[in-house]
């Protein structure tokens, strides 16, 4: 499937024009009141993900319809099949809460549609021990789509940093494992992203970040017939899912209730210590920008580059939060001091 630059073009603009319409005549409904776990100051309307999404599925849905004998092309309708009953939940629970019992009923439900249009992803290793292997892969599967899509969704909290690096784990997944119909949804995020970077007029929503996290788990379910790849660009989320996956091992050693709503993901305490929004985004954008690096050049080997890379980036991140600490402690302590020898002088 060849992608022209005229749907780039359009995939791009109508994605700019619906979220600039649905900030303009939707905010009213769906407005993100900020509270304690809020990383941001003033009332911003939220949603703005459906703008990007009408847009993927218009032009991605219009190129299939005119290239329809190509394979990839067929392969778009068994996207939005996945898609669409997270579009609708996403919808429902931008206007208001959607009890979390049914949005993971929902989640599990596109993993099977998915699952059964693409396969389990390759774990040969259990597919060799018959039905029972088969059936722990697949349940291993829907387990794995389903952190994806709530981790993208816990990820979300500040200005351009899930649409900004998922922007760049779509390039790279579109160009290395072939799939060019993700370019649609890259340039409709850049069009997005001219009204979420920093300072945000507009936030994706639950629509846009669920969806985002089950478009790149189809993405990794397309390389059922190289086990060593599809393993290796699982990679290209570490950004992402990596300082999700680290604050809850780490709010578990802290004996937290994790299910208690929390601001401690590693990008929030960056935020908290002084970084501006469009800082803590731009390090992740660039960490994701050496990941498709590592994996274009080396594959297998730049994948466990990777993940020494995020590692490192993670213990960088806790060094300075800790020095951040103790600048802070030091400071306190002479100011304390200080207004306690003022105080003594004065008397």
């Amino acid at each position: 499937m060849n992608i022209s630059l005229s749907f780039l073009l359009a995939s791009g603009f109508l994605s700019f024009l619906l979220v600039a319409s649905i900030r303009q005549y939707l905010s009213r409904f769906l407005l993100d009141i900020p509270n304690d776990r809020s990383s941001h100051t003033q009332p911003t309307p939220r949603g703005g993900g459906l703008g990007f999404v009408i847009a993927f599925a218009l032009t991605s849905i219009t190129v299939a319809v005119l290239d329809w004998q190509s394979v990839g092309s067929r392969d778009v309708l068994s996207i939005w099949a996945a898609l669409i009953p997270l579009v609708i939940v996403g919808i429902f629970d931008d206007r208001g809460d959607v009890p979390a019992r049914i949005r993971y009923l929902v989640q599990l439900g596109a993993a099977g549609i998915a699952i059964v249009l693409y396969g389990a992803f390759p774990q040969p290793w259990l597919t060799q021990f018959g039905t029972v292997g088969i059936a722990i892969a697949i349940g291993l599967t829907m387990i794995g789509m389903t952190a994806l899509i709530n981790f993208y969704n816990f990820m979300d909290g500040l200005d351009g940093l899930v649409a900004g690096v998922s922007a760049v784990q779509l390039t790279y997944l579109a160009i290395e494992i072939n799939q060019p119909i993700l370019l649609l949804l890259v340039v409709a995020l850049l069009g997005f992203l001219w009204w979420n970077w920093s300072p945000a007029k507009i936030f994706m929503g639950d629509v846009g970040s669920t969806v985002l996290g089950a478009v790149i788990a189809i993405a990794l379910l397309h390389q059922a017939n190289n086990t060593v790849q599809a393993w290796s660009s699982l990679a290209i989320t570490l950004p992402l899912i990596a300082d999700a996956i680290y604050t809850l091992i780490r709010r578990l050693l802290r004996k937290e209730n994790i299910f208690k709503p929390h601001r401690t993901h590693l990008y929030q305490r960056l935020q908290q210590s002084g970084w501006s929004h469009a800082q803590v985004a731009t390090a992740y954008i660039l960490v994701t920008v050496g990941i498709a690096l590592n994996l274009h050049f080396f594959e297998a080997t730049g994948a466990i580059l990777s993940v020494i890379e995020v590692m490192c980036a993670i213990a960088l991140g806790e060094r300075y939060l800790s020095h951040q600490q103790g600048v802070k402690m030091r400071t306190k302590i002479y100011s304390s001091v200080r207004n306690l020898i003022t105080g003594l002088r004065a008397g």
